[in-house]
Parts: C-alpha cells; sequence; structure tokens
C-alpha cells in the first residue's frame, strides 16, 4: 500500500493534475452562465479560472478525508443531476433541427486515426479509473478489502449511469463534432441553443458538483505532502502542523490553477494523466503486485497472464504516453496562452 501511494506521488507530482480538470470545467459552466446572464460579455475564461482557483485554495484546507464524507454524499447527488440533464438536452438537440447536419464517421488520415486510438484509450483510463485514487487513499484502515470493495462498486454503477448515458446520447445528437466538454455543445456563439433554464440548471449542477469533487481528488497529494512536511507528534491544528498544510495547499493549487489558465486543454490533460497514471496503476501495477505477494508457480496459468497483461499495459501506457504528448504538441499550435477557448 505504500508502494502504491509513492506511485500516486510519482504519478501526480505536486498535484497540478489533480485539480487542473476541475479548474477548466468549472470554467466552462462559470463562462456558460456568464454568458447567458450577460450575452456578448468580454470576460476571458482565464479570469474564471483564477476564481474558482482562490475558491479551491479555501476548500483544500480541510484537514482529511473523513471532514469530506457529507461532501462526498452531495457530489453523488449532483452528478447524477447534471449527468441526467446533459442527456436531456442532447436529446432534445438531436430531435431538433438545431444543431448542423450529424456526421459519424472517423475524420482524419490513417497516422492520425491510430494516435486518436491510443489517446482515446489514455482517456478512457482516466474516466474508468479515477475512482480507485481516493479509494486507495481513504481505505488503509482494516478492513481494508471490503471498504475499498463497496466504494469502487458504487464508484463504477454511477460511472457507467452518468458516462455511458452522456457519452451515447452526446455522440448521437452531435456526432464526431462533439467537444471535449460536452456542455460546451450547448453554446454556439455565446447563445444557448437548448432552453436557457435547462443549460442553467445543467451549468449549476455541475458548478457545485466540480467544487466538491476537487476537494476529493486534491487530497490524495495533500496526503503526500502532509507525510512529508506535518509532525506526527503534534496536534492536528497545532501551528506546527496547520502553517505547513496552509502553505503547501495553497502553493500546489496555485501551480494547478496557473497551468489550467495558461493551458486549457482539458480532454489532452485527461490523456495525459491517463496514460502517465492510471494505466500503469490500474492494470500492470495490481498484477505485479499479485505475483510478487502471493508467489504462483511460473509454469501456471496465473503467473504468465499476470505477467502478460503487466507487459501488455505497461507498453500501451508508452504508447498513450506519446500519443497524449504529441496530442497536446498539435493542440498548443492553434491556442495560445491564456486562451479563451
Amino acid at each position: 500500500m505504500i508502494f502504491v501511494l509513492d506511485c500516486l506521488h510519482i504519478a501526480y507530482g505536486m498535484n497540478p493534475h489533480a485539480c487542473i480538470d476541475q479548474l477548466y470545467s468549472y470554467s466552462i459552466a462559470s463562462q456558460a452562465i456568464y454568458l447567458i446572464a450577460n450575452p456578448g460579455g468580454t470576460i476571458k475564461l482565464y479570469v474564471f479560472v483564477l476564481i474558482f482557483g482562490v475558491f479551491m485554495m479555501t476548500l483544500a484546507q480541510m484537514p482529511s478525508f473523513h471532514s469530506l464524507r457529507h461532501v462526498n454524499l452531495i457530489s453523488l447527488v449532483l452528478c447524477l443531476a447534471y449527468s441526467f440533464c446533459a442527456v436531456a438536452g442532447c436529446i432534445y438537440l438531436g430531435t431538433s433541427d438545431r444543431t448542423a447536419r450529424r456526421d459519424y464517421s472517423i475524420t482524419g488520415n490513417t497516422h492520425h486515426r491510430v494516435f486518436g486510438v491510443f489517446n482515446a484509450i489514455a482517456v478512457i483510463a482516466t474516466t474508468y479509473g479515477n475512482g480507485i485514487i481516493p479509494e486507495i487513499q481513504a481505505t488503509v484502515a482494516a478492513p481494508v478489502t471490503g471498504k475499498m470493495f463497496k466504494g469502487l462498486c458504487l464508484c463504477y454503477a454511477v460511472v457507467v449511469t452518468t458516462f455511458f448515458s452522456v457519452a451515447i446520447s452526446g455522440y448521437w445528437a452531435f456526432g464526431n463534432q462533439a467537444q471535449g466538454t460536452l456542455l460546451s455543445n450547448f453554446m454556439v456563439d455565446g447563445r444557448a441553443i437548448i432552453p436557457e433554464w435547462l443549460l442553467l440548471i445543467t451549468e449549476l449542477f455541475t458548478l457545485l458538483q466540480l467544487s466538491a469533487v476537487a476537494v476529493v481528488y486534491l487530497q490524495p497529494t495533500n496526503e503526500v505532502l502532509e507525510g512529508l512536511l506535518s509532525d506526527p507528534k503534534a496536534g492536528q491544528y497545532a501551528a506546527r502542523n496547520v502553517v505547513p498544510r496552509l502553505l503547501s495547499r495553497t502553493v500546489a493549487v496555485a501551480l494547478g490553477t496557473t497551468i489550467a489558465a495558461m493551458v486549457p486543454f482539458f480532454g489532452d490533460m485527461n490523456a495525459l494523466i491517463g496514460a502517465f497514471g492510471f494505466l500503469p496503476l490500474d492494470f500492470a501495477v495490481p498484477a505485479v503486485f499479485y505475483n510478487l505477494t502471493f508467489k504462483p508457480s511460473k509454469k501456471g496459468v496465473v503467473f504468465w497472464l499476470n505477467t502478460t497483461i503487466a507487459v501488455v499495459f505497461s507498453a500501451l501506457a508508452v504508447v498513450a504516453s506519446v500519443a497524449a504528448v504529441r496530442q497536446i504538441i498539435l493542440d498548443a499550435n492553434s491556442y495560445k496562452l491564456f486562451a479563451n477557448v
């Protein structure tokens, strides 16, 4: 378990990736609400990133997962709410003539398609693998197996329900023109193409949910920083621990906020995180740990099956990392720093 936490530290570094996606999604939702209330408004996307970054700095000071238990429940309800609202918006547009003619073909030459496939695999790994990160961190105390299994079952039940419904309805409504953030498709030239009340409710649910989930996904790295900087002999709220906690978490969120404002590549960041972090952690590392812990016979099927899984997904992680970095470079050619995307 300690090794897995070290892997998390390596995969996430000093925290920017843990909050970049939430910062960017929050900013997209905030900007949409702003444009609904003030069509033609001139406030740029990075301003909303900075606003949420300051808000997240405050929320990040919650000391432990135990203090977030009610936040998790609220986050779950909000996740279901805005997902179903997004599906409703897609159904509305899919049955109307407000969208351009839908094209379901895969664009680009063979070279671009191959890299696109590996990039998509990395995004999927992030989508379906991110639940294991807080579960690992939150269930170190015994009994580990029962708590983690129940938590992951609930996590994947919600993921399958929400992600499948949104992905299927979104692709049906927009085809290959669907953007990395589905809600961005509901705005064209700064104006809503679905009923404004539905878009407003969806964006509000998104804002509230992101405020909750961002804090949860900050906690694994916060715990690592806590272990490095805190004094276990002092109290949780002693000045010796409060000051390092305040400074380290503030700096970490500030770093993530700066990156999110400068380089707003939501899908690309997801792909990079999935390739570099979730693919090896979710597939390769467990197989290796099983062989090291239970030492199955090298003549048996189990040993070679685990070895094959570890090798295949390690290679996939390397290729997907290259594809993700390539996509970031391609997008960087069409964006400027602090772009208003």
